[in-house]
């Protein structure tokens, strides 16, 4: 079997019977925990189960032993999460560092930015306006605390993203910190990590670097080796695990900043009280999966190189699913033809952008369209001006609010078209109501 390469501008769709594979291996996939038939389109707000991790969570917790011990049982806990610390590695090919588990990702970025902040010299902190508030937020308070300009790149409107000159130009030998998100959880658009990385060291050679990653993490491939960060972090419960959990990565200088920790431990631990090893659990869960999609694309052995064969699949399947959903599939017309409906921040090239679209409607806001989605059976999420995670970013695309639309990878085509056919339905339908009012 040869590995298929991933260079496919409108993706490449799973074959229908492992499509039908990956859907068994999910919870809740095509109808809700009640039995009733739907579409869940906001998994960017938190994703579909593993069945395997939701069961692996369930056997881990239910061990009531310390790991901290010397008995075997203590040991096999000690295993898991050894385990799951070299699959937080095989994910972003990182080398060395320390594995953070926390009880959230926004949690941890926190404890990151305080770190560099409170110990790292310099006169300015650089993010953009596109970050998730627990990275804005974070720069903001410590940027304030400690005197430091705060220096926030733009977005761009046409792309949906924020171009790497925007964040470059804003790098000085003074700065201390540089914190970006890896792609938009509004438009789905994914910022040039490599490039960002590059050019920023150029300027500052010893410059940190902390990335956001919760939300490209489950939809594409990360490599530290490529972009050699300071912090990087991800939420399982977006990349088909459970809640109640963070997971992240500093890099070996990173983790002996003077940080919150307990005296007795070494300079790198990060973590506080003891772990939940069912965290540790769900994450192997998680690669073995992406292991085992890759297996069917892949001839390879090795434990990162499947996983990067799968991630690359999930990827080519999700950009096919993109463009089902903005140019039609079957019988459906597509989001970019639908009378009544916009396409916001829709930018042509779809290697650069994760599987989310932010779309309006001419007689309906954001609010109204997505309680009509529901009662078709399809969830999706309003992001709206006066939500403390939308507002900065939209203001920064002039956009007032938008429906954002995220599937998974254990969509199908057929999925696609039903929700083309319910958004055409509520656009006729709103049109409709207005002609008859006016």
């Amino acid at each position: 079997m040869s590995e298929q390469q991933p260079n496919h501008a409108n993706g490449l769709a799973f074959p229908d019977a492992l499509m039908r594979e990956v859907k068994q291996r999910f919870l809740h996939v095509d109808h809700d925990h009640h039995g009733r038939e739907r579409l869940y389109f906001d998994n960017a707000g938190g994703s579909f189960r593993l069945k395997a991790a939701v069961e692996r969570f369930a056997q881990v917790d239910a061990i009531p032993d310390n790991a901290e011990r010397i008995h075997a049982t203590a040991v096999e806990l000690q295993e898991i999460q050894a385990r799951a610390a070299a699959d937080v590695r095989t994910i972003l090919n990182a080398r060395g560092g320390s594995v953070y588990a926390s009880l959230t990702a926004s949690g941890a970025m926190f404890d990151m930015v305080r770190a560099v902040a409170e110990n790292v010299p310099g006169t300015n902190m650089v993010t953009t306006v596109l970050e998730h508030p627990s990275s804005f937020d974070a720069m903001s308070l410590y940027a304030g605390k400690s005197g430091r300009e705060l220096r926030v790149a733009k977005s761009n409107p046409e792309t949906g993203g924020v171009d790497a000159d925007e964040i470059v130009r804003l790098v000085d030998e003074n700065t201390c910190l540089l914190n970006v998100i890896y792609a938009s959880n509004i438009s789905g658009a994914k910022l040039d990590m490599e490039q960002i990385v590059r050019r920023a060291r150029e300027i500052k050679p010893d410059l940190y670097i902390v990335v956001d990653a919760v939300q490209h993490a489950p939809h594409g491939l990360i490599d530290l080796q490529k972009t050699p960060v300071d912090g990087i972090n991800m939420a399982p419960y977006k990349f088909f695990g459970c809640r109640g959990s963070g997971l992240s990565w500093v890099s070996d200088r990173a983790a002996l900043l003077p940080h919150h920790k307990l005296a007795g431990k070494k300079p790198d631990f990060w973590d506080l009280g003891s772990s939940a090893p069912w965290q540790f659990a769900v994450l192997t869960e998680i690669v073995d999966y992406v292991c085992w999609l890759g297996g069917h694309f892949s001839d390879a052995t090795g434990r990162r190189a499947l996983f990067e064969a799968g991630i690359a699949h999930i990827e080519l399947h999700e950009r096919a699913l993109l463009a089902a959903l903005l140019d039609g599939s079957g019988k459906a017309r597509g989001l970019r033809r639908i009378e009544g409906v916009r396409v916001f921040l829709d930018h042509p090239d779809l290697t650069k952008r994760d599987l989310i679209i932010g779309i309006g409607f001419e007689r309906l806001d954001c609010t109204q369209a997505v309680v009509e989605y529901g009662k078709r059976g399809v969830t999706v999420y309003e992001r709206a001006a006066s939500s403390i995670y939308s507002k900065r970013m939209l203001d920064s695309f002039g956009l007032e609010g938008t429906v954002r639309v995220s599937p998974l990878h254990c969509h199908s085509a057929a999925d696609v078209e039903k929700f083309l056919q319910v958004t055409r339905e509520i656009a006729a339908s709103a049109n409709g109501s207005r002609k008859e009012a006016g």
